[in-house]
């Protein structure tokens, strides 16, 4: 038998290219373990605000809105990341930039509106010291589970895929935080909050170069 008649006679004539698995096929499923995962240690650790009655409250969706934007700016910039010679895009920079601007507008419209004496609770309210440490905490089990995820895919550009994924998951985490924190002002979420995603994403930055290797 000829060498090209062994060809023909191993090619499917009906195969269809071999389609590389959709990143979202993997990501998707490793950020909601990680959220169950946030999920339960907030509920062991701090435990939940009545959820009912925060629901109702403007404040209460404030901070699930911005951790929501965080979260897309970062899987918007994770997912082309995930893959060999990805490059960043720059519709989740514009998502990032523009959730920081509004809470920040928020953030000082609320502080004009308030006297002085008011100044320095609308600032720090009652938990500024341990705020950003939790939002980090509760980002890591997001975090990780991501990195998981990601060495399967074979990003290439580790450092900038590592601070997407701390980006995403320090959204995430502010959305699981926020069924616990009773904090209500806008400048004490455009500071601590926004501490906080900015630690999840610099750890990220440090270690995906180290962890996301494959």
């Amino acid at each position: 038998m000829k060498t090209s008649e062994l060809i023909e006679a191993l090619a499917v004539t009906d195969s269809a290219p071999v389609q590389p698995a959709a990143p979202a096929a993997r990501l998707v499923p490793a950020l909601m373990a990680g959220v169950v995962v946030s999920t339960v240690v907030l509920g062991l650790w701090l435990g939940f605000q009545p959820l009912a009655l925060a629901a109702r409250t403007s404040w209460f969706w404030m901070k699930l809105g911005y951790g929501a934007a965080a979260a897309l700016a970062g899987l918007a910039i994770a997912v082309p990341l995930s893959r060999p010679g990805g490059r960043s895009r720059v519709i989740g920079f514009v998502i990032a930039g523009t959730a920081v601007a509004a809470i920040w507008m928020m953030a000082i419209h609320a502080a004009m509106r308030a006297d002085d004496p008011g100044q320095a609770g609308l600032w720090l309210g009652h938990t500024w010291k341990v705020c950003p440490l939790r939002i980090f905490t509760l980002a890591a089990p997001i975090w990780l589970a991501m990195v998981v995820a990601m060495r399967r895919l074979a990003p290439t550009r580790l450092a900038m895929a590592g601070a997407a994924t701390g980006l995403l998951a320090g959204g995430l985490s502010v959305i699981v935080y926020g069924f616990y924190c009773q904090e209500t002002a806008a400048p004490f979420v455009a500071v601590w909050y926004s501490l906080g995603i900015a630690a999840s994403s610099g750890v990220g930055w440090l270690l995906g170069p180290r962890l996301l290797r494959w």
